[in-house]
Formats: structure tokens, C-alpha cells, sequence
């Protein structure tokens, strides 16, 4: 370690890094051996192994390592466990989109293997960016925010191309997934810019000279994401609002308030949407249509069941049979696989990366840092929950990918980009002397 006074050297953060080192070395150890045991499966399907096959792993291996030296050259004094997390469910994903077959080393598709190495790119330069306590400009644009995200719902609509039920962009891309990190960047500061006033209830009421431009808005975005049909990110962001206005104002009125007008809005989208009778029908009883609209859910059910305790291994399990099986069900495809066992240590992970996120927002030195990390973890959490209820049939099933396993170019972009933010705030404030900044890096 440097001494005192003295400025820190790359070596000094070399080491001071090296937690985050084992932990990812640990990462790609487990994703060297599960990537091995899924080419070790191929000759006994009697498929060839050949160099291409190797290909997606050698990237992510790429990119994680280079992350890692890449917060060792900047000097990222920020937390050493999201970074280790983030590579172990992403070499899952990676698994799982490779059994699917997604990475078929006979026609091998460029564009899929650029999300990962292109949201660890942007997860890089949201901790780096925002390091020091710079994610705080944020603030200064809290119109911005609201107005891409407004925009972004407008051109979806007026440019987008409806399948199975949903509205998607040019492509079959889901640019409303940025909406995710928009719309908590934009609460989070609006609150932020507020807080003294959202806090102060009279009596039952709540602010509303001072809440309803965050309602105006907010009502605008959820009414367009319904006519999208969008219902799962409706229950989302829905979410998401509560938690964030809960963090920062510490006021459980807003909980209150939320749970009493989600139910309604509940009960109207079953009553009145066809879309949403449509989906508690089919999560009721899927057998009503077991050829239709049930047979996703009971091939994913089917799926599962085969799997069992322990899993029936790479070599014998069916995933091709699971439909949208790189995507919506590819917590289906992991269960196959590895069964319960594998699905329970997948399930502690997504618990792990929870229960961290949380802590870092509990350790956030502003305001707005504690309601943004909040705003991801409700994000991430609601995500994890929808995706892997639906597959199980403990909820409906609402099309929402699984984060950093499924298949899905704008959905992994932000989730990593979130992932970032989080990142820039647990580097903490900006240091005014030197002195300081050695020792409270070296107490990391």
C-alpha cells in the first residue's frame, strides 16, 4: 500500500482487487467445466466437435477478464461481488443458450455472440462513468429521462409490428426494455429533487401538488405499455415505482396506496383485457388447450418433470421439445437439465445478486444512489420472479425473460447497463485529499 499522502499505483489496486479476482477465477473455473461437459455431450449425439464450438465461451471468457483488468486500470474502488455474480449466471446463460442450440457451430450467427461482450462494455462505462459520485448528474436531467422514455413507447407504437400478442420494434427487437433503466433513473431523481415534500403526508393524503407530475407521467407510460399489451412490464416498473418511493421517502403510505390500486387495476385487466383472461385461463388450467394456448406451459411443466431430482444430464435431455426454449423458458431447459438441484442453486444465485444489490443500496451515500440501486433490485427481483413463476406455473405466464440467461440482445444490454449504475454507486463519494483516498480504499 501506498503511503500516506502519496498517490495509489496501479499495483497497489491490483491487489486491492484481488477478492473480486478469486471470486471471478472460481466463475469461469465452473464455466470452463460446464462448457466442457456440453461439447463432451455432442459425439454421443453424433454431432462433431469443431473449433467454432469453442467460440462463445472464448469470448465471454474474454470479456470478463478484460473487464476485470479494466476497473484495475481505472482505479474502481467499487464493490468486488457483482462483477464475480454477474459472470456465473452469465456462464449459465451461456449454457443453457448453447444446448438449445442457439450456438450450432454449423451456421453460426456473428450477431448473437455481440450482446454479451456489448453489455459488459456498457456495464464498464456506467461504473466508470458514474464512479466518484458522478452517477448523481443523472439528476440534472430528470425531464430526459421521462421524455425517452415517452418517446421511445411512441415510436414502438407507431412503428412496431405485433406478435403473439406484443408490440415489438424493427427487427423483433424489444426497445422498451430500456424503460427498465429510464423510468428508475427518472423516479429516483424526480423523488430525489422532492424528497422533503413527498415525505411530508397530511394526515391519509399524500403530497399531490407535488406528486402528480410523477403520476402524469408515469400514467402515460403504463397506459401505452397496455395497449402494447405489454402486461408483464406493466407489473414491473408498477413495482419498481413503490419500492423506489418507499426507499426514499420512508413512508409506508406509498406501499399502502400501491397495493390497494394494483389490485384494482388487477382485478380490471382480468375483467375487461381479453388478453388477460386469456393468460389467468391458460395458467388455471392449461389442459383446457393442451395443443394451443396451454402447450408452451405444459411442455415447460413436461420438461422439468423429466428432469427430477438430479437432472438427466447434457447428453439425454430433450430441450429442443421446450418451445421458445433460448428465452421465455430457458429456467425449463436449466431444470431438464440439472433438475431440482440445478434449479435451486440457480434460484440462490438470482437470491445472492438480490440480496446484494439491496445491501449496496443500504450502503449508498446519497439519496438518489439508495432509490436507483432500490429501483434495479426491484427491477432484476420482479424479472427473476415473473419469469421463473410462469415457467413453474406458481404465476401466469408472461413472456418476460429471465435476466442474464435468456436469449435477448436488448434485454441483456440493460440489465448490464443497470448492473453498471449500481456499480458507479457503491464506488462512493468523490475524496478531497489523497490520504483519505488511501485509506478508505485500503478499508475496502
Amino acid at each position: 500500500m501506498a503511503r500516506r499522502g502519496t498517490p495509489i499505483s496501479i499495483s497497489d489496486y491490483w491487489q486491492l482487487r484481488a477478492p473480486e479476482r478469486r471470486l471471478l477465477l472460481w466463475a469461469l473455473l465452473i464455466a470452463l467445466l460446464g462448457y466442457l461437459m456440453l461439447l463432451g455431450a455432442g459425439p454421443k449425439d453424433g454431432l462433431d466437435v469443431q473449433f467454432a464450438a469453442l467460440v462463445p465461451f472464448l469470448i465471454y471468457l474474454g470479456t470478463f477478464v478484460s473487464a476485470h483488468l479494466l476497473l484495475v486500470l481505472a482505479r474502481f474502488r467499487g464493490d468486488q461481488l457483482l462483477l464475480p455474480l454477474t459472470a456465473l449466471l452469465s456462464a449459465i446463460g451461456l449454457i443453457a443458450q448453447a444446448r438449445t442450440g442457439l450456438f450450432a457451430a454449423a451456421a453460426l450467427d456473428p450477431a448473437k455472440l455481440i450482446p454479451l461482450p456489448l453489455g459488459v462494455a456498457l456495464m464498464l462505462i456506467f461504473a466508470i462513468a458514474g464512479r466518484g459520485g458522478r452517477y448523481r448528474l443523472a439528476t440534472r436531467v430528470t425531464w430526459l429521462w421521462a421524455g425517452v422514455s415517452l418517446l421511445l413507447l411512441a415510436l414502438v407504437l407507431a412503428t412496431g409490428q405485433r406478435y403473439r400478442g406484443a408490440v415489438y420494434g424493427f427487427g423483433f427487437i424489444t426497445p422498451t426494455e430500456l424503460l427498465k433503466l429510464t423510468m428508475v433513473l427518472f423516479t429516483a431523481a424526480f423523488i430525489d429533487q422532492h424528497l422533503k415534500r413527498l415525505s411530508r403526508w397530511r394526515s391519509l393524503l399524500p403530497p399531490l401538488r407535488t406528486l402528480w407530475p410523477l403520476l402524469l407521467v408515469w400514467g402515460l407510460v403504463l397506459a401505452m405499455l397496455l395497449v402494447q399489451r405489454d402486461l408483464g412490464l406493466v407489473l414491473i416498473l408498477g413495482v419498481m415505482l413503490l419500492a423506489v418511493l418507499a426507499a426514499g421517502t420512508r413512508h409506508s403510505g406509498y406501499l399502502a396506496y400501491g397495493l390497494v390500486l394494483g389490485g384494482a387495476a388487477g382485478v380490471a385487466l382480468v375483467s375487461f383485457f381479453a388478453h388477460g383472461q386469456r393468460r389467468v385461463e391458460v395458467w388455471l388450467n392449461p389442459f383446457s388447450d393442451p395443443t394451443g394456448a396451454g402447450w408452451q406451459v405444459l411442455q415447460g411443466l413436461s420438461g422439468m418433470y423429466a428432469g427430477g431430482l438430479w437432472g438427466e444430464g447434457f447428453s439425454e435431455a430433450r430441450p429442443r421439445y421446450t418451445p421458445i426454449a433460448e428465452s421465455d423458458l430457458i429456467y425449463a431447459v436449466w431444470a431438464e437439465e440439472l433438475g431440482f438441484a440445478g434449479s435451486l442453486l440457480l434460484v440462490l444465485l438470482f437470491a445472492l445478486l438480490l440480496i446484494r444489490l439491496l445491501s449496496l443500496a443500504a450502503r449508498a451515500r446519497t439519496p438518489f444512489g439508495l432509490m436507483a440501486a432500490t429501483g434495479v433490485a426491484a427491477v432484476l427481483s420482479v424479472q427473476t420472479l415473473l419469469n421463473i413463476g410462469g415457467v413453474t406455473k406458481a404465476l401466469p405466464l408472461t413472456g418476460i425473460t429471465l435476466p442474464l440467461i435468456s436469449h435477448g440482445g436488448s434485454s441483456l444490454l440493460t440489465v448490464f447497463a443497470s448492473l453498471g449504475l449500481v456499480l458507479a454507486i457503491s464506488d462512493g463519494e468523490p475524496v478531497k485529499r489523497r490520504s483519505t483516498q488511501a485509506t478508505g480504499v485500503a478499508r475496502r
